[in-house]
């Protein structure tokens, strides 16, 4: 018994060096991931480091670190994060802004083979969505991007 207290006595007067290693490696994720999470568990971090200089148990600065982290991440990090992404630019991009995007057959388009032209000039090979093919000319939407392939649907307009 008497080197399980000298372990736990040992462990509690080093704490603090194990708190600051903790807030450096999840410093570190944060700036590889940078989604707050690991800030806001390096924050948590920082209250179990206090929590040791004011000179609580191990087991009460873990507890104490783990529930600050938690509430870290449920009440800081959404605005954090909403205010961050605030000035995206919403506008869709790269294939994304291709989806359900409006042109028309340049030949007939079935599920093996197609072109089209869509409104913004581009001209894609096509597949139909459907089995049934689509006429040359025939107003068309894009339901998808696989590739260099563009699946469209026809359009009733």
């Amino acid at each position: 018994m008497d080197n399980f207290a000298t372990s736990v006595e040992f462990i509690d007067q080093w704490a603090w060096i194990g708190w600051l290693i903790l807030i450096a490696v999840f410093l570190v994720i944060e700036m590889l991931t940078l989604d707050f999470t690991f800030l806001m568990l390096s924050f948590g971090a920082a209250i179990g480091l206090v929590t040791d200089l004011v000179g609580l148990p191990i087991w009460a600065q873990a507890i104490i670190a783990a529930g600050a982290a938690a509430l870290f991440i449920l009440l800081l990090r959404p605005p954090l994060l909403k205010r961050l992404r605030r000035g995206e630019d919403p506008t869709k991009s790269n294939v994304d802004a291709l989806l359900d995007l409006r042109g028309f057959a340049l030949h007939d388009i079935t599920q093996i083979s197609g072109q089209v032209k869509l409104s913004n000039g581009d001209t894609w090979t096509a597949r139909a969505a459907t089995p049934v093919p689509i006429p040359q000319g025939s107003p068309i939407a894009v339901i998808a991007i696989n590739g260099a392939t563009a699946t469209v649907r026809p359009v009733n307009e």
